[in-house]
Order: C-alpha cells, then sequence, then structure tokens
C-alpha cells in the first residue's frame, strides 16, 4: 500500500475564506499588488451606503487575467518574486469579501460573480473600448465599517502615495518621509539622534506594511525600520507579524544599537566634551554604549545628587531628600578628594546612619551603575554600604521604648550622637538618627520626624499607612517633649491629658496625692486625699 499528499480543492477553497485575520486585509492586499506594479499613485474611494470599494493604480497592469483567480501562484516575474516572495493568495481576499469583483486594465475587463467564481465557473474576459492605465478594481457587498479611520494607520509606513476618497494620506513613517540611515537589515531611523530624546520603541514595517510596534509609542518618539524584504518574510496570509518574531526581533534591536554606535561616534567627533555628554549621555546608557565615556574627563551632572534634607523611609520613589547637582563636579575635584563620591541605596532602617553621616560630610551620591566597568571615575567611589558603622551616644541621658502604632524602637535621649565609618567621625545635634532598631534623639531634635527612617509605613499590601505614621510621629514628639520638660506640674499634665481622666464618673471631684520614684523601680503611689477643694483625706493607696 502507498500513500501520497492529496488536496481537496472544494475544501481548501471553502477554508480559505477563513484564513485571513479580518476584513480590512482585503484593502492591504489591493495595496500591496498595486505597489508590486510599480504604481507611483493609487487612489481608493469607499461609499459605506453601497459599500462598493474602488481601488484605481498607475502601475503596469494586468496582462493575463487569469492570474487573478489562481491560487497559491504569484503571476509575478522572476525579479519580483526574489524580492518580494509573494504568496499568490491575496486577490482571492476579494473573492470571499465581496459578492461582485470588476476589474480592468489597458483593454481587458472582467465581471466576476464571487460566488460562480468559487465554484470554479467559466468567466468570460471582455475586451473594451477605454485604454485603461494600470490596473482599476471595483468591489461590490464589502462591509468595511471605519475604514476610513482604519486605512490612516494601515498606511503610515507604505512608500506609495495613496488618496482615500480624495484625500492623500499623511504616510509619516514611510521611509522618504524620515531622515533614514542604511543598515544589513534595511533603512533605519532613529529617534533623539539630533537632540538625545532617545527610545526603544519600535515600528517595524515590512514592505510597507507594520509587522512589529509596541503597545503604546508617542508619535514623535519612536524608531522606524524598513526591513530588507530579501531577508525577512511576514507570516501568511496577512503578513502582520514576522516569521520567527522573538528571534528577528533580537536581530533588529541589535542592529538598532549598532546604528546608536554609528550615531554616536560620529557626535562625539563633531561636538565638544561637556556637549556630547550633555546631549547623549541618555542614549549612551540606554543603548548600552557607556565605553565611549571612558577617554573623557566630563561627566554628566544626572549622576551627581547631594543629599539637602533629611533622609527617610519612601518607597514610593519620592526622594525629596537628594537633588541633583547644577554642575557635575570636575575630574580634578574628584581624583584630589575635594569632592567625595559614595554609592548608597535607598534609605532603610539599616543605612539610615551612612546616610546621616553622608549627609553631615557633604558627600555625593554617586549613580556609578551608569558608567562603563573601566571607566576613571570608579576607583574614586566609597561604597558605604560596604563599610562597618558604629552609633554611639554622646552623654546618654535616658533610654524608654516608643509604643507607637506602627513602630515600636528603643528612644535614647542624648546631647549628642556619634557616627564612625573608617577614619570618619562626625557628630551630629540636630537630628535623630536610626540604627538596628534604635532612634538616638540629640539635644537639637524636636521633632517625631526620625521614625520616617524607622519605616516607610507601607504595609504588606502596598497601602501607605498615613493614619499610623501621623500618630507614630506625633507620639514620639510628645515624649521628647516629655521627657526634656524642666516643669513637673508640665509634664504631669502633659501624661493626665491621654488618660482622658474626665471619661470616668468615679473619679469625678477627687483629689489625690501622687508621689513619684518610690515603689518598683521607677515606681510611683496614689493616696486618695479626698474630694476637690476638701480637707478629707483617705487611707487607699496604690503603687507601681
Amino acid at each position: 500500500m502507498q500513500i501520497q499528499v492529496r488536496i481537496n480543492e472544494e475544501g481548501a477553497l471553502r477554508n480559505q475564506r477563513y484564513a485571513f485575520t479580518d476584513r480590512f486585509t482585503l484593502v492591504s492586499e489591493l495595496l500591496q499588488n498595486a505597489r508590486r506594479a510599480g504604481a507611483m499613485r493609487i487612489e481608493i474611494h469607499y461609499d459605506a451606503a453601497t459599500q462598493v470599494l474602488r481601488v484605481q493604480d498607475d502601475g503596469c497592469g494586468l496582462d493575463d487575467f487569469q492570474k487573478l483567480l489562481s491560487f497559491h501562484e504569484s503571476g509575478w516575474d522572476a525579479a519580483t518574486s526574489a524580492e518580494e516572495r509573494p504568496f499568490g493568495v491575496g486577490f482571492s481576499k476579494c473573492l470571499y469579501a465581496a459578492t461582485r469583483c470588476i476589474v480592468a486594465s489597458n483593454r481587458q475587463r472582467v465581471d466576476i460573480d464571487t460566488a460562480a467564481a468559487l465554484a470554479k465557473a467559466s468567466i468570460e474576459v471582455e475586451s473594451i473600448a477605454e485604454a485603461v492605465v494600470g490596473t482599476r478594481i471595483e468591489l461590490h457587498g464589502v462591509d468595511l465599517p471605519d475604514l476610513g479611520n482604519r486605512i490612516e494607520t494601515l498606511c503610515l509606513g507604505f512608500p506609495v502615495q495613496v488618496l482615500f476618497n480624495g484625500k492623500p494620506l499623511t504616510r509619516r513613517f514611510a521611509a522618504a518621509n524620515l531622515a533614514t540611515m542604511a543598515s544589513p537589515m534595511g533603512a533605519v531611523h532613529l529617534a533623539g539622534t539630533r537632540d538625545g530624546r532617545h527610545s526603544h520603541d519600535t515600528m517595524v514595517f515590512l514592505q510597507g506594511f507594520c509587522v512589529m510596534k509596541p503597545s503604546y509609542c508617542p508619535d514623535d518618539r519612536v524608531n522606524v525600520v524598513h526591513l530588507d524584504s530579501r531577508q525577512f518574510m511576514a507570516r501568511l496570509p496577512d503578513r502582520d507579524k514576522l516569521i520567527d518574531e522573538d528571534v528577528q526581533g533580537k536581530r533588529i534591536n541589535a542592529e538598532l544599537k549598532a546604528c546608536w554606535r554609528q550615531t554616536l561616534e560620529i557626535a562625539k567627533t563633531q561636538l565638544s566634551p561637556e556637549r556630547f555628554v550633555e546631549t547623549y549621555y541618555a542614549a549612551m546608557r540606554a543603548w548600552g554604549q557607556l565605553d565611549l565615556l571612558n577617554d573623557l574627563d566630563v561627566l554628566p551632572a544626572e549622576m551627581f545628587e547631594e543629599i539637602v534634607d533629611y533622609p527617610i523611609q519612601d518607597d514610593s520613589g519620592n526622594r525629596d531628600y537628594v537633588r541633583q547637582v547644577a554642575v557635575a563636579p570636575s575630574r580634578l575635584a574628584i581624583e584630589s578628594g575635594a569632592v567625595t563620591l559614595v554609592s548608597l541605596d535607598w534609605v532603610g532602617d539599616d543605612n539610615a546612619a551612612r546616610w546621616m553621616l553622608a549627609r553631615a560630610k557633604g558627600y555625593l551620591v554617586f549613580d556609578w551603575l551608569g558608567l562603563h566597568l573601566d571607566h576613571w571615575a570608579l576607583r574614586r567611589v566609597r561604597f558605604l554600604e560596604e563599610e562597618a558603622v558604629r552609633v554611639e551616644a554622646v552623654s546618654e541621658q535616658l533610654r524608654v521604648q516608643l509604643e507607637g502604632r506602627w513602630v515600636w524602637p528603643t528612644v535614647i535621649l542624648c546631647e549628642a550622637v556619634r557616627l564612625r565609618a573608617g577614619n570618619e567621625v562626625v557628630e551630629i545635634t540636630d537630628k535623630g538618627v536610626c540604627h538596628e532598631d534604635v532612634l538616638y534623639i540629640p539635644a537639637g531634635e524636636t521633632s517625631g520626624e526620625p521614625v520616617r527612617q524607622a519605616s516607610s509605613f507601607i504595609d504588606e499590601n502596598e497601602q501607605f499607612l498615613e493614619s499610623d505614621l501621623d500618630a507614630d510621629r506625633d507620639a514620639l514628639a510628645d515624649l521628647i517633649r516629655r521627657l526634656r520638660s524642666v516643669d513637673p506640674v508640665q509634664t504631669l499634665d502633659s501624661l493626665l491629658q491621654e488618660l482622658r481622666l474626665g471619661k470616668y464618673p468615679l473619679l469625678h471631684g477627687k483629689a489625690f496625692q501622687v508621689t513619684v520614684g518610690v515603689g518598683a523601680a521607677p515606681g510611683h503611689s496614689v493616696a486618695l486625699v479626698g474630694e476637690a477643694g476638701s480637707a478629707n483625706t483617705g487611707v487607699c493607696h496604690a503603687g507601681s
């Protein structure tokens, strides 16, 4: 027994109807055929009321009308077939989308009943007196809702002038309308070659139609690639995606990177180092070309941050405590040690002390990851995260536990906070320092802000606990105020106010004697001495 491949023609014709993704593929196929015929101008007219679509081009025309109904036979000459690799299924979409197709070219015309044609009936080709330049196609019974809006997008990169209902389409991504450079994969337009405002958003076109695009891209900031059709193929039959898209996507990105290398090397020879770095640093970083900085003495200002406010934990990315420097330090200042560059992670309870050290010393926080590994500046970066830091309370006064809503750190009141890292020693007197779940509160600290070094106040659901932050900040500020108070009456009154004793009727009008410092260490005793304003005293005592 022997078997072989067989084709069921009726089944193939029936199933071909469902091969195309959407009805608008019809228009792209007609445009494609006109372009291959050498057209310089294509006119499209669509009447939604009558559902009649007309397409007229000024190409070489049609000499053999049998090509219209020959499936999977491209009918193009050898040169076009080698260049374009047509599939030979384009016109079949017309048969499935329309009820009637009228095609005229040169002095010939054919009027096709599509149902009859798909049933393999013979269609007569007739001679006409009119000499039709190019090819004119008229389709009846074609439902193309919103074609007016869709066709503008469809023809964004199309190389041939297209008019829709008499109005020329802009075709803003056509190669002729862009500044392009040659590459091994085709013509490339890079966004930002003049001003450095680069983009990784890329629109890729093959034979005039988009085959790759980002989910969102601004019209004015996008790379455009027109692929060489001899090297790339699109998916049958729609041609809306590349074959082996993942592999080809990597190749396209590699070629874009190479194009940026060429662009940057030219710009480096034409601009001053300062201007070159100012304009193109972001593009160099984004496209992996940072080694171009290695032999320059200047660095971009955006790599340097000065600490201008109290460092706090903030997982939202809002770092108001740092600010980009106005002018980048010189190479001489960096290499001489006049400016110290440090590497620091974002503020956390494990490195807040390092941030306070850097703040006190005036160090610049440096984004060293934005340099090539062989850059000269990396030899001058101090990696504080890798250094041990010691925190000491100078003239400790007392320590107590803060019982907050969200944080429960130990609070140490002192005259100053001494920080040691390597050979560096600083004493901080104006701001609190968080270290290893301890809040060091020097003499100049009166606010509750140090709790923000202890926590970001963001829970496991990524919710910011604003009310807990406010409560804990107020609690710390109040605790500092009480512990530092020199008026015992004021201190006791402040403590009693929190107890809201007035809500207890049993205590109304009563007078008490409170003695502090007796009993359990430290303790107090309370004695009822009678009604307020009375001389009567009681004998009830309580201590703790």
